[in-house]
């Protein structure tokens, strides 16, 4: 008679395959000494093959769906079992990291590698899911492989262009997928049991307190606008101080009113990131500045507070400068919160392997937003360098690659859904 689970050898995580693999990975790019690997592309196709390769290593049955996706399931002791999923993003940004998304996907299949190896199942299925768009890079529509999968794909997007102006449904054709068929890639909520991601934080924060691995409560919502303030142009050698209407030194008022809103709350982040004087020379007073703001919070409440009173901030600014404003709002879209008794399985796992616990708000976007639809979600951060991500300097060590497998095949191994 078999042992109970919880008697079995725990199974052997081999950190340095992790780590050559996200390596592999990273020489599939366009760009010659720099990784880049966008949607549908040559370089796409090769990655995901050699994913399917490792998943089939794995013990895992491996196929691409009709978005490009790539699907690994390790089978349960029961065939047709619900599933716990896995996965991450197999692009990049241009001029990208080699871990973002890439070590979720190559962490999830040495999990099963470790459980296929000690020959364990379970009363659910293990699939992992390797989305071929999340980052947008190509077409500017995010998220496209984990919306297809949770039902929420929209056809308009087939329109969208790349800067060649190749649209997405050519692209797909391209590939040889069929975008009539995009829907057959949607999975049920009754198909799921949960999504898990692991992922690098991209941020400061578990360097900063010496922890290797930390907890998702939220993915942020954000709210994205353009501000424009129009003043009036003038000789910057003619115009008296008190008489001018400078719309780049209100802007900069501006500025410093999102910094001070957005530093009065915890976990609230606002940012200036574009801003554009006009005329822009050097010897006239500026008369328009267009700026956008990019606000985001795990709570939608205290988000959607925070763009009430930057908006009145800027409107209390340019009226007493005497400027015109315009405010539109050019993007929103609402926090996914991490379910509970995901949270605290994953707490358990990172106790059991002795490590601090923390938690925290993940300030970029995932493909968990789109999966929330039609599942649970849940999110396990790793350590990087100085919080570099989206650069080729991102970095983790083997450490800490090690920890965050160990942790998730332990929440794997001891993973529990709740009663209906």
């Amino acid at each position: 008679m078999p042992l109970p689970i919880a008697q079995m050898p725990f199974p052997a995580i081999n950190a340095r395959r992790i780590m050559d693999r996200c390596d592999a990975l990273a020489r599939h790019s366009e760009e010659p000494g720099k990784l880049t690997r966008v949607f549908l592309s040559p370089e796409h196709r090769a990655a995901a093959a050699a994913v399917s390769g490792w998943m089939r290593e794995a013990g895992m049955h491996a196929r691409m769906d009709a978005i490009g996706n790539v699907l690994g399931r390790y089978e349960g002791t029961q065939a047709g079992s619900p599933c716990l999923l896995l996965g991450s993003h197999l692009d990049t940004v241009r001029d990208a990291g080699r871990y973002d998304g890439m070590l979720g996907v190559v962490t999830a299949i040495e999990c099963v590698q470790a459980f296929a190896d000690a020959k364990r199942r379970f009363p659910f299925a293990l699939e992992i899911a390797v989305f071929g768009d999340e980052e947008g890079t190509r077409f500017g529509t995010t998220l496209l492989g984990s919306r297809a999968l949770a039902g929420s794909f929209d056809p308009a997007s087939l329109a969208a262009r790349d800067a060649g102006g190749v649209t997405l449904a050519q692209a797909l054709r391209d590939f040889g997928l069929d975008q009539d068929r995009i829907g057959t890639a949607a999975k049920s909520s009754a198909e799921l049991l949960a999504y898990v991601e692991l992922h690098i934080e991209q941020g400061p924060v578990l360097e900063s307190l010496g922890l290797p691995l930390g907890v998702v409560t939220a993915i942020n919502g954000f709210s994205r606008l353009r501000a424009a303030l129009t003043g009036s142009a003038g000789h910057a050698g003619t115009v008296p101080m008190a008489l001018r209407r400078d719309a780049l030194a209100a802007a900069a008022e501006c500025v410093l009113a999102v910094e001070r809103i957005a530093g009065a709350t915890p976990d609230l982040v606002g940012t200036v990131g574009h801003i554009e004087a006009r005329p822009g020379a050097i010897n006239v007073i500026p008369g328009e500045v267009r700026f956008t703001l990019d606000v985001r919070a795990p709570d939608n409440r205290v988000r959607n507070d925070a763009v009430r009173d930057i908006s009145a901030a800027l409107i209390e600014i340019a009226a007493r400068r005497k400027l015109a404003l315009n405010i539109e709002t050019l993007q929103q879209q609402d926090a996914s919160t991490c379910a509970g008794w995901l949270v605290a399985q994953l707490e358990q796992s990172i106790r059991a392997e002795g490590y601090g616990l923390h938690r925290l708000p993940s300030g970029a976007g995932h493909d968990g937003m789109a999966m929330q639809a039609i599942a649970a979600i849940a999110m396990l951060f790793v350590r990087c360098k100085g919080g570099i991500s989206h650069n080729p300097a991102e970095s983790i060590t083997e450490a800490d690659a090690a920890a965050g497998a160990q942790v998730l095949a332990r929440f794997i191994e001891n993973f529990r859904a709740p009663n209906p």
